[in-house]
This record gives C-alpha cells, structure tokens and sequence, in this order.
C-alpha cells in the first residue's frame, strides 16, 4: 500500500528514493516492474471471480534504490535499473570537512589536527564521525570544563570509550587476540562467536567490514585467518 501510495503521488520529474531496496518483498517488487518499464501500475482489484486488472499510467519518474546487499535485490528487480553505482567511503578529507561543519553548528571549536583525527578513525562513514564527535564533545565539557577540542582531548575522550588510534573497540581487539591465539589457524564464525559470547551475524557484519577493510583479516573457505597486519598489530598492544 506504502509502494502504491507513493507512485499514484508522484508529479512528473520527481524521484522516488528507495533506501534499503533489498527488503522489498516479492510482490512489491513486480508492482515496480511496470512502473520502471513502462511508466504503468498494474492493480488487481476484488478476488476470485470477481477479480479485475486496472492499468493506471504514472507521470516519468526516476526510481533510486540504495542498498549495501545488491546480491540480496532479485535479479528481474535488479536488471531493471538503466545505471548500478557503488558509492565509496568517504575520504579523510571529505569527512573532516564534515566534521569541521558539524562542529560549528553544535558549537565547539574543533582544531584541525583534532578533526584530522576523528577523520581517521571514523571507518570512512560520516554517522560514526559525528557520533564520536559527540562523545568527545560530551567529554570535553563535562570532564575537561571547556568547548576547546584538542588533539589532547580526544585522545583523552577515545581512550574513556576504549577506542584507539585505528579506531578499534574493545569487541574489535576482543575478537583479534581471540584469532591471534590461534596461531594462524583458520577458526569458523560460528565457533568465534561462541568462544567470544557473541552473536555470529554481529560479527560478520559489524565487526567483520572494518577489519577486512583495514586489512587485518581475511575470510577464507576454511574459516577466519588474520594478516600480518593483524598479527603485527596484537603483538605491539600486548607489549
């Protein structure tokens, strides 16, 4: 009914934004079919005998769909758009001119060696830049008594939250040493997550992304395995 209602409303030029498109449910999706292709909405209306087919046209219209699982959209769904784009992180650069913006208008002045910073720990996702600016800004004024961000600050405030300068949490260190004493033995999600206490699919799509990212994990057809990186990494926090 939500789809439905939306497309009747559309003017023509507008675009409709589908954020999380793979959740579409399947008759969802065919009701988009005839609305992509051919600008037309095709409506069952009544049941059994007494069921009829009315056409409806829809003024041109621009469908966007975001999603971070594209294999999860139905094929006929998917090859249905004109254009697949995948959206990179942000850059460094990007985010601390984000973070720069977002610290004027909550009021704090943020030097840029310490914008710098939360940039670079900020997993190239600007919610999870700001969420940390947040913090360290709640840091600075209820600790620290005062709207001056410094690099001091905010190695203070992250070291509170057990973030560290690669933004890595407790969970994130939690799970390397438990791969690391496993001396480069491939270990099964399943079995990680049952030695942590954790739920599996947590951390494969929470704490998995970031470190595969970085590098310091890799997935293979036997299990979980660290880099060197990785390896290297432990070694130096637990000396």
């Amino acid at each position: 009914r939500d789809i439905v209602g939306l497309l009747l409303g559309l003017k023509e030029g507008e675009v409709l934004f589908i954020d999380e498109i793979h959740r579409l449910n399947r008759l969802t999706e065919e009701l988009l079919y005839s609305a992509m292709e051919d600008f037309r909405l095709d409506l069952t209306v009544g049941a059994n005998r007494g069921a009829r087919c009315r056409t409806i046209n829809l003024p041109r219209f621009t469908l966007i769909g975001a999603t971070t699982k594209l294999a999860s959209i139905s094929t006929p769904l998917r090859d249905r758009f004109g254009i697949s784009q995948k959206i990179e992180f942000y850059s460094n650069d990007e985010l601390q001119q984000i973070i720069l913006k977002f610290s004027r208008l909550i009021n704090i002045n943020l030097q840029d060696k310490a914008s710098n910073a939360i940039a670079k720990i900020s997993r190239g996702t600007p919610r999870i830049a700001l969420r940390l600016l947040k913090r360290v800004r709640d840091y600075a004024q209820v600790i620290q008594k005062t709207n001056v961000i410094s690099s001091d600050v905010i190695e203070k405030a992250l070291n509170s939250e057990n973030i560290d300068e690669k933004g890595l949490d407790y969970l994130d260190r939690k799970y390397l040493s438990f791969l690391h004493l496993n001396k480069n033995t491939p270990i099964g999600l399943d079995a990680i997550a049952a030695g942590l206490g954790e739920d599996s699919s947590m951390l494969e799509f929470v704490v998995e992304p970031y470190l595969l990212q970085i590098g310091f994990l890799m997935r293979t057809p036997r299990g979980r395995l660290l880099t060197s990186l990785g390896n290297a990494y432990i070694d130096s926090i637990n000396e």
